[in-house]
Parts: structure tokens; C-alpha cells; sequence
């Protein structure tokens, strides 16, 4: 056997690693990151000033493990029929089972290739750095990153104005009432919201709309999604639509790669989805471990999403459908939790915003009664007498 090798250092392909070992693998586990910096961790560059990452793991714990870390490599190539992953400069590393854990990219529509984007500790540090310095930016996207971008700045006494193509924020998985919760704690703030905005043109004086009028911005970060990175699985003919398309298993069409994580596509419940989550991509990352070393079972963790802004912290648990009613849950002092069930009245997704973790122990609670999939009574759901915690033993 020649090991277990995985393209893609974060959040991922780490927990990928350490859960071979966890499992009693004792072949060679190779872990190659793109970037030189030891892995660290991606949801805290939007969320804080600091200027230092926090690591995955300390560097030590990978020696200990016995995992390889190898890092500043930029992958070439994987070449199926000799099972090798090419590395630029010539070099080939044999494999037994292959995991691609490489993640996503920032999204750059035409006209915002002068724009700052947000995936790497560079990106990051260089925003901070403006942001320091600067007296206004404009943030394109009103979703986690560019709100969580906004709050940051804010924090710095830098002005901001939130350009946003939808006709509210977090439209794509957040349900409205808890968009406008946000919204209004960002006005209050002193936040600037354009919505329905198109954009022409990102320069580095500010954005220019369609309809003619010029944001002033001493640098102007775009937020505006993130696109998978397949190149490397395209280029050795594996399926690849809208991500690496994986079975339940995170195995591709070759029995000896895999792939998890933001850059893969797989069967979720009667849909097939991508997920661009730190939960989901540690998740992720241990069961393609296991479907690696044969194990079967197919993938039902159920997702969780989390931002924080300001003292406000939001938590989904499930994949709400925003064209179905929720079922509100009043938690006091503007907490609340809004439920969904289908037709069978089982509970499918939890949305929750409050103070700090206000809204944890629902969503935790909410994790659970999804994966069992057993009917709930929707007066238990929204009468906060009920303690939900007694559901789990029906």
C-alpha cells in the first residue's frame, strides 16, 4: 500500500487526517496544503482584528500523529491510472485512496476584478491593514462574510456601506425575519444598505452602479459567494457539476478518490447540495475517513451554519426551505427560534438569532429531533413552556 494521500489543508482535509489515525490506520497519511502557513482556521478572519490565525491543530500534534504536512505545495496534477498526484516541479506521490479537500474559491463576477476578496490569511491581513487606516469601505454582498466584514469595520469607526443585489440580506438560506433582526442592529451601527443594487464596476476610489451613481470607498471588498475548486478533478476526468460529484460516501466515480468538503457535490436527503460550512467541512472530513478505509454508511449529519455580528449570534441547524411557514419560538429578550417541518411534521431545519449563544441550547436540541426524524406537534414547537429537551425521549 503507498498511504493515504490528501490534497487540501483546511478544515477538511485535517480533521480528514487526524480521524484516519483516530480509526487505527497505520499506513503513511500525507496532508498537503497549498499555502505555507500551518492550517488554520477560515471562520475567524471575517469575525475579529486579529492579526494572527489560530491553527487547526499545533504543529507538533501532526508529528505525533504521524501525519506528513506538507506545505507551500501547489498540486500539478493526479494521474488515476498510476494512482500519483504530480506535484509542480516534477515530483509524484504513489496513493492508495486519494481525498480532495481543496476547498473553494472567492467568486469575482466582471467588473470586480479591482475588488478585495476574502479567502486566505493574506486576503485577510491586507483588509485589515486598509481597514486601520481607512475612513470608508464598500462591502458588495450581504451575506455572512460581507456582514461579518461590516461589523468588523464598524468596530474599527471605519464607515460602510453594504451593497446587496437581493432585496435583503442573507437571502439565500436565512429566513427574513431573522435578515431584518441583522439589518436593523447594522443600521443602528451606523451601517449604509444599497439593496437591489447592480454593479458596474469596482475601481479604487469605490463601485459605480448601473444606474450611474459612484459609492465613494477607500477599498471596496467583494463577498459575493465562493466557487468550487475542481480543477484538478476535471483535469483527471471525474464528474464535476456545480462541485466534485461524490455518492453518500464522498467517493467519486474512481473507486480510489474521494472528495469532501466546499469543493464537493453530494446526495443530501432527496437533493443533491453543496455546503461551504466549517461544521460541514469537519464533518465531512472524518466520514469520507472512514469511507476511505470501507466503511458504508451513507452521510446524514445534519448542517449547521453560525455567524456572529456584533453581540447578535445566528445558528441554523437543517437547510431551510425560505418558500415554507416557520413555526416561532419566542426565547425573551429578542431571542427567537423559527422551525420547519414537512409534511410528515418532522422537524427539517432550526433558525435561531439572540444574544451571543442564546439560541444554542435550541439548535443543539434541534440538531438531534432532525436526525431522528420523528413527528413533532407544532404546539410543542412554539410554546417556550415546552422544554424541547423532553422531546428527545418521546
Amino acid at each position: 500500500m503507498n498511504g493515504m494521500v490528501i490534497i487540501g489543508a483546511g478544515e477538511c482535509g485535517v480533521r480528514a487526517a487526524f480521524t484516519l489515525r483516530e480509526a487505527g490506520y497505520q499506513g503513511a497519511v500525507t496532508l498537503i496544503g497549498e499555502e505555507p502557513h500551518l492550517p488554520y482556521e477560515r471562520p475567524p478572519l471575517s469575525k475579529n482584528t486579529a492579526s494572527a490565525p489560530k491553527p487547526i491543530a499545533e504543529e507538533e500534534h501532526y508529528a505525533e500523529a504521524g501525519i506528513e504536512l506538507r506545505r507551500g505545495l501547489r498540486i500539478a496534477g493526479i494521474e488515476p491510472a498510476t494512482r500519483q498526484v504530480v506535484v509542480d516541479g516534477g515530483e509524484k506521490l504513489s496513493y492508495d485512496k486519494l481525498l480532495i479537500a481543496t476547498g473553494a474559491r472567492a467568486r469575482v463576477f466582471a467588473g470586480l476584478e479591482c475588488a478585495q476578496t476574502l479567502r486566505t490569511l493574506e486576503d485577510a491581513q491586507t483588509i485589515l491593514t486598509v481597514l486601520k487606516s481607512s475612513r470608508r469601505i464598500a462591502v458588495i454582498g450581504g451575506g455572512f462574510i460581507g456582514l461579518e466584514l461590516a461589523a468588523t469595520a464598524r468596530a474599527l469607526g471605519t464607515q460602510v456601506t453594504v451593497l446587496e443585489a437581493a432585496d435583503r440580506l442573507m437571502a439565500r438560506i436565512v429566513p427574513i425575519e431573522i435578515a431584518a433582526v441583522f439589518e436593523k442592529r447594522h443600521r443602528a451601527e451606523g451601517v449604509r444598505f444599497i439593496f437591489c443594487a447592480q454593479v458596474l464596476q469596482a475601481g479604487p476610489d469605490g463601485v459605480v452602479l448601473t444606474d450611474g451613481r459612484h459609492i465613494d470607498a477607500d477599498i471596496v471588498i467583494a463577498g459575493v459567494g465562493a466557487l468550487p475548486e475542481t480543477r484538478l478533478a476535471e483535469e483527471a476526468g471525474l464528474a464535476v457539476n456545480n462541485g466534485i460529484v461524490v455518492d453518500n460516501r464522498f467517493a467519486t466515480q474512481n473507486p480510489h478518490i474521494f472528495a469532501a468538503g466546499d469543493c464537493c457535490n453530494f446526495p443530501f436527503r432527496g437533493q443533491r447540495v453543496r455546503l461551504e460550512s466549517w461544521r460541514a467541512s469537519q464533518d465531512q472530513g472524518a466520514h469520507a475517513a472512514h469511507a476511505m478505509l470501507g466503511a458504508q454508511n451513507a452521510f446524514s449529519t445534519t448542517p449547521w451554519f453560525w455567524s456572529d455580528q456584533y453581540d447578535l449570534g445566528l445558528q441554523i441547524a437543517g437547510l431551510p426551505d425560505l418558500a415554507r411557514p416557520f413555526i416561532h419560538r419566542d426565547l425573551g429578550d429578542g431571542a427567537f427560534v423559527l422551525f420547519q417541518t414537512d409534511e410528515r411534521g418532522c422537524l427539517f431545519s432550526a433558525s435561531g438569532v439572540g444574544s451571543g449563544n442564546a439560541v444554542a441550547r435550541h439548535i443543539s436540541i434541534a440538531e438531534k429531533l432532525i436526525e431522528r426524524a420523528q413527528p413533532v406537534p407544532p404546539d410543542l414547537l412554539d410554546n417556550p413552556d415546552v422544554n424541547l429537551k423532553k422531546l428527545l425521549k418521546g
